[in-house]
């Protein structure tokens, strides 16, 4: 039975760490995704809430329903709108309110995704520093086989 050298030991414990590492990195990847979607609908919210402003009641509007299809509505009270705070529950808020809220909750996201960003460059960071370390310990493997056959 041959022994496995410190070499080949080495190089078995970068190839674990880096499928570690690519999985969190994959797994980070998708959480930026997550977030830059939920800040794109925020964004769009902010955009409509800003719209909204400049209507008065009673103006026709095309409310989305999804699928490219909308339903004609009329604007009951422009002051006023209802804003999700989780777990399903929504409440009554003024325009500005909901404007601030919407603010507040992109400004979290921001923040979010810059710690996000950064823990995703140090993984990749450290991927890299793996795959090079694991190419410079295949070519000393190699040429140490290569001096051995001769």
């Amino acid at each position: 039975m041959a022994k496995i050298s410190e070499e080949e030991e080495e190089l078995r414990r970068l190839s674990l760490e880096m499928r570690l590492l690519e999985q969190t990195a994959e797994t980070l990847q998708q959480r930026i995704s997550m977030i830059t979607a939920a800040m794109t609908e925020l964004s769009y919210a902010n955009m409509t809430l800003e719209s909204v402003e400049k209507e008065k009641e009673d103006t026709e509007l095309l409310v989305p329903i999804g699928g490219g299809s909308y339903l004609k509505a009329k604007l009951a009270a422009p002051d006023k709108v209802v804003v999700g705070i989780g777990a399903g529950v929504s409440v009554e808020k003024t325009l500005q309110e909901a404007k601030a809220v919407v603010k507040e909750r992109i400004e979290e996201l921001e923040k979010t995704l810059n710690s996000v960003q950064q823990q995703f460059a140090q993984v990749a960071e450290r991927i890299n520093a793996d795959r090079n370390r694991a190419e410079s310990l295949l070519a000393k493997m190699r040429e140490g086989k290569a001096s051995s056959d001769v």
